[in-house]
């Protein structure tokens, strides 16, 4: 799936963020003009232009979708979650590794391309990063709190733990020897032994 259920827009809307979803993965967004993109969905750069006002525009839906989606999916987790730190952790590994392998090509440009975006378009994908680390960082403070977790820098651990979950969906796909359960068990495991779980919590 390239896109999220019920967000794509119907009709040639949704063709062209299909299309440039596609092509800014494959060739980076500077690489990718408007007349590729409407050429792509089998319009004119002038028809493309009735629908977003720049390619700006198009990345900023896409990246605002990424973002969307990514915090949805933590909240969701934290909320099923146990009230412990351990619960809380795992579940937002989880759902962060699970986005990249269900969406590899919004991933990529969500997280490659957000820079290329003016600020006023850029801003409210990234109030919701800010969000999204608050979640991961408020989860280790728990821990560290608890007891749970022994880690001496707080942002370093929860750089380390987010950077490798974006890594996921530069690699993974269906030729790949494990489902996406067992990347993200494993991707679990790894985030506990970078927060110093205890042993028990580990296994």
């Amino acid at each position: 799936m390239e896109l999220p259920e019920g967000v794509t827009p119907a009709g040639t809307r949704g063709a062209i963020l299909r299309a440039s979803l596609a092509l800014f993965a494959e060739s980076g967004y500077s690489a990718v003009s408007i007349r590729k993109i409407a050429n792509e969905v089998g319009i004119t750069s002038a028809s493309l232009y009735a629908h977003y006002r720049s390619k700006d525009h198009i990345l900023a839906e896409l990246v605002l979708t990424g973002h969307r989606e990514l915090h949805a999916r933590l909240t969701n987790a934290l909320a099923a979650a146990e009230p412990t730190a351990v619960a809380q952790l795992s579940a937002l590994v989880r759902a962060h590794v699970l986005l990249h392998t269900d969406f590899p090509l919004l991933a990529v440009v969500t997280n490659s391309e957000l820079h290329a975006l003016p600020d006023e378009l850029a801003a409210p994908a990234l109030e919701l990063r800010a969000s999204c680390s608050r979640l991961l960082l408020d989860t280790l403070e728990l821990g560290v709190r608890d007891g749970v977790f022994r880690i001496e820098n707080l942002h370093l651990g929860a750089v380390a733990i987010g950077g490798m979950a974006i890594q996921v969906a530069q690699w993974f796909g269906p030729d790949e020897p494990f489902t996406r359960d067992e990347v993200a068990d494993n991707y679990v495991h790894y985030a506990l032994r970078i927060v110093g779980a205890d042993e028990g919590a580990v296994r």
